[in-house]
């Protein structure tokens, strides 16, 4: 029997408020995303005058880093690399894509979900789902 491990509801909802809070300090708009081990979306959240394509972006960042256990940062890099690169549309699935915002959650070496942002370049949409990470791995540090 194979066992499964998600993050949760609380733990999503610690993502999307610390993101939530340094977005709202630093004045900017954005989509923020939490998915489970799967990719499927446990919180989405599209802040009011965030990008409208930014919820498909950031749904699908979601997806790719938690299927491909890295970064959509990463899956782009190797798309693009002329020596080792591979063309994404192989992959038979339109959600997979390269730009950075997309990382996967680990716990215990295991990806238990992922979180992305949406609608920023593409370092700060890495830089704030990162702290939303911090943000699941405290609350998991406290249990």
């Amino acid at each position: 029997m194979y066992q499964r491990f998600d993050l949760n509801l609380a733990e999503a909802r610690a993502a999307m408020d610390a993101m939530r809070t340094e977005i709202d300090r630093r004045g900017v708009k954005a989509v923020l995303a939490v998915g489970d081990s799967r990719g499927d979306l446990i919180c989405l959240e599209r802040m009011d005058g965030a990008p409208l394509p930014s919820i498909t972006v950031a749904t699908n960042k979601v997806y790719a880093a938690a299927r491909e256990r890295i970064t959509t940062r990463e899956i782009g890099r190797n798309v693009r690399s002329p020596e080792h690169g591979f063309d994404v549309a192989y992959w038979g699935d339109p959600k997979m894509l390269g730009w950075a915002g997309g990382v996967p959650v680990f716990h215990a070496g295991v990806v238990v979900g992922a979180v992305a942002v949406s609608g920023l370049d593409e370092d700060s949409d890495e830089e704030l789902a990162r702290l939303g990470i911090a943000a699941i791995e405290a609350l998991i540090a406290r249990l």
